[in-house]
Formats: structure tokens, C-alpha cells, sequence
């Protein structure tokens, strides 16, 4: 059995005690993806109030809905779904009251994971991680979706196609259309050509498949 079998047949184990009555179960279901839940609406509203918000929102929704949860898909594209509608519909609202958070907690939280406590390096990561998350937000707002839950969350190509209710091919072309857009974002000519990288920084940006071969010789 597959890591993925093992996630799937743990869940439905959960699910089936929850929908019995066994109120740990369900609570054991938050624990488990209440965190992802909490990035995915993070990545998609940019704000962390609302991610939030959301993640108890989606929690309480499935709570409440789980006794017709018919188990037609997993557990996690349920509440995945749920997430994803509900985080867009609130990016829209912020959008029509022209709100806008003066910092990406999206940003901070990149810098603290990658920047490891070090001022240089995160000062380093900050304009190139900056760039990556503009040119991940100018894409359109399915293909971003889909961006998110392929390169963030970790979902096969399969998964997300069941999230967002469209086809394999579909999510293929999505993430194929979006490499592209982005690597156009981050071409040399739109950076500071005069400046190396750092190996770290060269390093970050190949594990994102952003780092262009013809950009710049990382310096040591």
C-alpha cells in the first residue's frame, strides 16, 4: 500500500467513526489537514485573518454536512473544494471594496522557513520571493488555483483535476501555461542583470523551476 492508499484509507476510517458519532474522530480529521486547509486559503487570499477565518469556516461546514458526506471522493478534495470556493470568494470581495494588506504574510512566512534566521539572506530571498508571488498572483485565478495545489500543496495532477472539477489534460495545461508565464516574469531582462546570485539564492530558485540557465553564475 502507497503512502497516498495509507492517507486515504486512514481518512475514510475517520470519516466513517465521525459520521457514527465519535466526536475525536472528526477532531483528529482537523489535526490532520487543518494546516494545509489554513496555506491553501492563505496562498489564495494573501491575507491570514481570512485563512483564518476560512479554515474554521470549512471545518464547521463539514462538520455539519457530514452525515451526507456519501464518500464519492476523499475527505481532504471535500473539504479541499470547499476551501478553494470560499477562499475565492472572499479575494473577490476584498477586490470590491478595494482592500489590500500593506504586507504578504505569504512573504514573512517564505523568509522565516527559507531565510533561517539570517538578516543577509532573507533581505537576499525577500525581492526574489517578492517577484515570485506577484507573478504567481498576475496569473489567472484557476490556473493560480491550480498552481497552488500542484507546487504548494503537493496534489497529483489526478487530485486537483477532482478539486477543481475539470480534466487531467486540463491541469496539465494549466501548470505547462503557468511555468511559462512565470519563468516570462522572472526572465534576466527583468532583473538586475549586473547582480550574481548567491548559491543559496540560485539553489531557492531552482527548487522552484524558476532558476533560467542563462541567468546569471551563482557566486560562492
Amino acid at each position: 500500500m502507497t503512502h497516498a492508499e495509507r492517507e486515504a484509507a486512514t481518512a475514510h476510517a475517520l470519516v466513517t467513526e465521525a459520521q457514527a458519532g465519535d466526536q475525536r474522530a472528526f477532531e483528529a480529521l482537523v489535526r490532520r489537514y487543518r494546516k494545509r486547509i489554513f496555506a491553501l486559503a492563505l496562498h489564495i487570499t494573501g491575507s491570514a485573518s481570512e485563512a483564518d477565518d476560512i479554515a474554521q469556516d470549512v471545518f464547521l461546514k463539514a462538520y455539519r454536512a457530514l452525515p451526507e458526506f456519501e464518500g464519492r471522493s476523499q475527505f481532504f478534495t471535500w473539504v479541499y473544494r470547499m476551501t478553494v470556493n470560499r477562499s475565492l470568494n472572499a479575494r473577490r470581495d476584498r477586490a470590491r471594496r478595494g482592500e489590500d494588506d500593506l504586507d504578504d504574510p505569504r512573504l514573512e512566512l517564505a523568509l522565516e522557513v527559507d531565510g533561517r534566521g539570517n538578516p543577509a539572506r532573507q533581505a537576499e530571498l525577500r525581492q526574489t520571493y517578492a517577484r515570485l508571488l506577484r507573478a504567481l498572483d498576475a496569473l489567472p485565478i484557476d490556473m493560480r488555483t491550480t498552481v497552488i495545489l500542484v507546487s504548494l500543496q503537493g496534489l497529483s495532477h489526478g487530485e486537483v483535476a477532482v478539486v477543481q472539477k475539470v480534466s487531467d489534460g486540463t491541469i496539465a495545461w494549466r501548470m505547462h501555461e503557468a511555468r511559462r508565464r512565470m519563468h516570462e516574469a522572472m526572465a534576466p531582462e527583468k532583473l538586475q542583470r549586473r547582480r550574481e546570485l548567491s548559491s543559496d539564492l540560485a539553489r531557492a530558485l531552482t527548487e522552484h523551476g524558476l532558476l533560467i540557465p542563462a541567468f546569471t553564475k551563482p557566486r560562492a
